[in-house]
């Protein structure tokens, strides 16, 4: 047989098959045995084969399965608020690597090699991730603190206007009303530390901006309120 033809078995099966094969055609032409003995040992060599060719043949179950653990690691840590994109071409790059491993299970002849490559890239680039993600977190988290902190500065600034203006006549029904909006921002921002302790960072970030914001609307509505008072009383 030409070179061809093995080149062909090996990409199919690999050494084992290669192996086999050859057993069992250096059976049929060089033994000269009695039809009996050829047939048992027809039957125990093709035995043998099966038992070569389905150990080079088996999935990957290892490898899958370190590649899925490392990603599902990487997702629960918040890849996929904190590093979308990357968490997308790593879900990607993993369901193609099952992908080869269903296409190779609908062959005869298996070969995972490729499987195996691209479920190793799959394990290294999620533990890239994870790193990544760590330092991603931690700049997200000094951000968020710096948006709790820059919120507090500005309910801190309304409550005082409110404490300042709140002695003056005519303006109870107005004070009740902005104290009440100023200890619903008070109750809100309590939340944010939870968040943080949470590590749910984007969450408290965003919050923080809501409350920074609806403080600043408060203390220009205070400033606006007495000013327009105290000018009716002139």
């Amino acid at each position: 047989m030409n070179t061809s033809f093995w080149v062909e078995i090996y990409s199919k099966g690999g050494v084992p098959l290669m192996i086999a094969i050859w057993i069992i055609m250096h059976i049929y032409i060089h033994e000269e045995n009695r039809p009996m003995i050829q047939s048992k040992r027809y039957i125990i060599i093709s035995i043998f084969a099966l038992f070569l060719i389905g150990g080079c043949s088996r999935q990957p179950l290892q490898e899958i399965n370190a590649a899925r653990s490392a990603v599902d690691a990487v997702i629960s840590e918040g890849a996929e608020k904190y590093l979308p994109e990357d968490a997308k071409k790593i879900n990607d790059a993993l369901n193609k690597a099952l992908d080869e491993v269903k296409a190779q299970d609908a062959k005869i002849f298996r070969n995972y090699d490729k499987a195996k490559e691209m479920l190793a890239a799959v394990k290294t680039g999620a533990g890239a991730i994870a790193a990544k993600l760590t330092v991603k977190k931690e700049e997200v988290k000094k951000d968020a603190i710096a948006a709790i902190e820059d919120a507090k500065t500005v309910l801190d600034t309304a409550r005082e206007l409110l404490e300042k203006n709140s002695g003056r006549k005519g303006s109870k029904a107005a004070n009740e009303s902005i104290l009440a909006e100023v200890k619903n921002l008070e109750s809100s921002f309590k939340e944010l530390q939870l968040l943080v302790d949470r590590e749910d960072y984007l969450m408290a970030m965003s919050q923080a901006g809501e409350i920074r914001n609806k403080a600043s609307e408060l203390s220009t509505f205070i400033q606006q309120s007495y000013t327009k008072t105290e000018k009716k009383k002139k």
